[in-house]
């Protein structure tokens, strides 16, 4: 049977039997929290949509978390795919290996993307990743040595920008997109700074130092959101000097509130995110374990239905969630690649 290799026989029939014997296993899904409710939209369409299976189950944890749980063997109890915010690691690859996960399909099916913006009266605002750090970093550098920050407007930051208070309303701790804000605003920012360098001078090492360029200030001038990005409008409904961040395709339901930033002289859009060029953006993907597709039911056609322009393509419900859809020969790929067989 296709996909069983590095299964002992013993093992690939408890599968079978498992899978259509009982036939009563759905699809079980694991990963990134930024995954969770686009992988919950498509299993809840699939589920109406292809009633012969049982809709499939899907649960959070974080990329990490899922991907341990994805390596940890083949077999009836463990998960089909993984959600993934990020790219599968080296060591996560090796581990899968470990545990006789050989045979690996990675599929890529969009981006996500956040924006600076401010109340749709203020002023024009063009953002950089340093000036971002050192508004928002708990430690910068001055003078050559390490500091509180104490920078009270953001025209302390840069002169270019609003003498306006330091008030921003970003991405809590357990917010998926809180991994991006801190990948390509706080790393690029630590490092353009040259606070990351004067950090492991300082004394502390590679991974205290990477830590301190995650830590944003704990004095009110950057609060974190939890909720969703209807809290953070709300938050510069009442503070008409906030900075908020929200998702791309909340801002351009928005835009009658707001006004957005451009990053690096970027401005984001549907366009500037899919093909790379804002820089707060990422690819979002998740994992397929191959040995599952021809002896767990449903599971190849929840990934195509997941592929299908209808979930990922601009008119569909992802894209209307916060999704940015790939362009159409991208997503055209994602479906060749996946029906290849293509394996990591």
């Amino acid at each position: 049977m296709r996909g069983l290799a590095g299964l002992t026989i013993g093992t690939a029939l408890a599968l079978v039997g498992t899978a259509y014997a009982q036939s009563a296993r759905p699809v079980h899904i694991a990963g990134s929290s930024t995954v969770l409710p686009y992988a919950q939209i498509v299993a809840e369409n699939f589920g109406e949509t292809l009633s012969q299976f049982p809709t499939p189950i899907v649960e959070s944890g974080g990329t990490g978390a899922g991907l341990k749980q994805f390596c940890s063997g083949v077999g009836p109890d463990t998960i089909d795919v993984a959600n993934a915010s990020r790219p599968i690691s080296e060591d996560e690859k090796k581990n899968c290996l470990a545990n006789g996960v050989k045979d690996i399909q990675e599929v890529k099916f969009g981006y996500d993307g956040i924006v600076f913006a401010t109340d749709a009266a203020g002023p024009d605002w063009k953002l950089t990743p340093d000036m971002v750090f050192k508004a928002l970093g708990a430690k910068v550098v001055q003078d050559g040595k390490v500091v509180d920050n104490a920078a009270k407007t953001w025209k302390d930051v840069d002169a270019s920008l609003p003498a306006w208070p330091i008030n921003a309303f970003i991405p809590g701790e357990k917010h998926g997109t809180r991994e991006v804000f801190e990948t390509k605003l706080l790393d690029a920012g630590c490092k353009a700074t040259g606070a990351l360098d004067a950090f492991k001078a300082a004394g502390m090492d590679a991974k205290a130092a990477a830590a301190q360029c995650h830590a944003v200030r704990k004095d009110g001038a950057a609060v974190d959101i939890d909720g969703d990005y209807s809290e953070t409008l709300a938050r510069i409904n009442s503070n008409k000097q906030g900075v908020g961040v929200f998702g791309l395709a909340f801002y351009e339901q928005n835009q009658d509130k707001l006004k957005v930033a451009t990053v690096s002289g970027i401005v984001p859009s549907v366009e500037t995110i899919s093909n790379g060029k804002y820089p707060v953006s990422r690819p979002l993907f998740f994992y397929v374990k191959k040995a599952h597709l021809d002896v767990v039911p449903g599971l190849k056609d929840y990934v195509d239905f997941f592929l299908a322009d209808q979930m990922i393509g601009p008119d569909g419900p992802l894209a209307q969630y916060g999704l940015v859809p790939a362009p159409d020969a991208e997503r055209e790929s994602f479906r060749a690649e996946f029906d290849a067989g293509k394996t990591m």
